[in-house]
């Protein structure tokens, strides 16, 4: 009797494994049929993606190294668009494109990325260039017709750019997803075909041409619709954190910048290759007791370049604000730094004026000027110090000195800094030892300010408990004895 009990036992627990081996095929069938439910499902989630998502300006780029995940998102945000169902986004029917730099590479990479987030029973269509639309992936695919949650249809289109600009004309879009960069003018006009319907630009890529116009046009732009994000290997939750160790040890330092971090490789010649990415960081509210200051370069039809630094108790600079603007006059420029100077609460004097450095060259008087710059800032509620050392190559070599500081940076620039932050990245070499006089204001600026060696504020010190202890019983004594 014990022993069919026991033979019983065996051959259901026999049953059940083979059920949940079942069970788990199916599973798995499921997953791989919709791998869109499951995209940065917990525990392992691609937060970087997830930003790139959530992100709401209209033009997107995604700087990333190689396997770091970029084409994930970018195909994921293309099915989410036609399907209709993006979770940060407002939802609609769609028509979008998504370029690749060859009909070759679009088959190979974005084509299979959004085939394989396209579950068989949305497609309502497929149009070929080449091959069978009955195995798209084998195949060059001209548009793929999408059901969406609407009860109608969206269209995605896929474009190469070895078509060449004319081949981009006419359309009216939603959205054009670029994976890899594409050549300027094929940029450019897709830019026009979202503009009638407020469409949107996203990219994703690995910057292997150097600066390159999206380095000007896109990286260093100032349009506030403009939103970037590097992603790297690290970041990356799938990638086995060895396998990136010992691929990062095997790969020169330039490859690394490129292939692993995403970096744009810096161009030689350039007179602050020291300043990176580490040097930019996000804004935050200014102490007051920090060492507070403003640095002018002046400029009439050029530039005025304005920066407020502030100086911590360990004597690490900040460049916290800028104010930046051609073709102006010295009235306007004044009225300008007074109103950010109070919208950042920048301390004044008892007469209320600000106290800045700037380029001595202010203190110069022409045959036709009235009064001297200096003398028109100083009426002007801004007091000018034109006291300050302007050796270029001194001066050069002092920010060279922040920037790397013998136990890390010295130097940070906010974020907001756009203009600061593009030319420490864009600042070179010409003839000889002396840098091209071109995009150079803020560095200038800068350059003044950390040649007057600016000193860390004497923070009040903080007294212990047994230190104010004793100083309350001393005054204490101290009453008694007068009495």
């Amino acid at each position: 009797m014990k022993e069919k009990r026991e033979e019983d036992f065996a051959s259901e627990e026999k049953r059940l494994l083979s059920r949940l081996v079942r069970v788990e095929r199916m599973l798995d069938a499921a997953r791989k049929n919709n791998r869109l439910a499951h995209y940065n499902e917990p525990p392992l989630v691609h937060e970087k993606q997830l930003a790139f998502h959530r992100c709401p300006k209209r033009n997107r780029w995604v700087f990333g190294g190689n396997r770091s995940g970029k084409t994930e998102c970018g195909a994921v945000e293309v099915v989410w668009r036609a399907r209709g169902i993006h979770p940060y986004r407002e939802n609609k029917p769609t028509e979008g494109w998504v370029v690749s730099l060859t009909r070759e590479v679009q088959r190979d990479v974005a084509q299979r990325k959004v085939l394989s987030y396209l579950k068989k029973e949305w497609i309502a269509d497929v149009v070929m260039v080449s091959g069978k639309a009955s195995q798209p992936e084998g195949g060059v695919v001209d548009y793929i017709v999408v059901h969406n949650v609407f009860g109608s249809t969206s269209r995605i289109g896929f474009k190469s750019c070895e078509s060449g600009r004319e081949k981009f004309q006419g359309a009216s879009l939603d959205y054009v997803w670029f994976d890899e960069e594409p050549p300027e003018d094929v940029y450019d006009e897709c830019r026009m075909r979202v503009v009638d319907r407020r469409g949107e630009l996203f990219g994703t890529m690995t910057p292997l041409k150097g600066l390159t116009f999206v380095y000007d046009k896109i990286y260093m732009s100032d349009d506030p619709e403009v939103w970037c994000e590097f992603m790297e290997w690290a970041d990356n939750p799938y990638l086995d954190r060895g396998e990136i160790e010992r691929l990062s040890a095997s790969l020169g330092d330039d490859v690394l910048e490129s292939r692993r971090y995403g970096r744009f490789l810096k161009r030689s010649g350039l007179v602050y290759p020291e300043f990176g990415e580490e040097h930019v960081i996000d804004p935050f509210p200014v102490p007051a007791e920090w060492t507070h200051a403003l640095s002018i370069d002046p400029g009439l039809n050029n530039p005025l370049a304005c920066l407020w630094l502030a100086v911590d108790g360990d004597g690490v600079v900040y460049v916290a604000a800028e104010h930046y603007a051609a073709g102006k006059d010295v009235d306007w420029h004044a009225a300008r730094i007074r109103e950010k100077s109070a919208e950042l609460g920048w301390p004044t004097d008892r007469c209320g004026r600000l106290r800045a450095y700037i380029d001595p060259a202010a203190n110069q008087r022409t045959l036709s000027s009235v009064a001297t710059v200096s003398e028109l800032f100083g009426s002007r509620g801004i007091l000018v110090d034109a006291n300050v050392n302007k050796d270029v190559y001194a001066g050069i070599n002092t920010v060279k000195s922040y920037l790397k500081g013998e136990h890390g940076p010295r130097l940070y620039v906010f974020r907001s800094c756009v203009h600061t932050v593009r030319e420490l990245r864009t600042y070179a070499w010409g003839e000889g030892d002396s840098p091209v006089k071109k995009n150079d204001h803020c560095a200038d600026a800068l350059r003044y300010f950390l040649m007057t060696r600016p000193q860390a504020p004497r923070l009040p010190s903080v007294k212990t408990v047994i230190e104010r202890d004793k100083e309350r019983l001393a005054k204490a004594a101290m009453r008694r004895r007068g009495r």
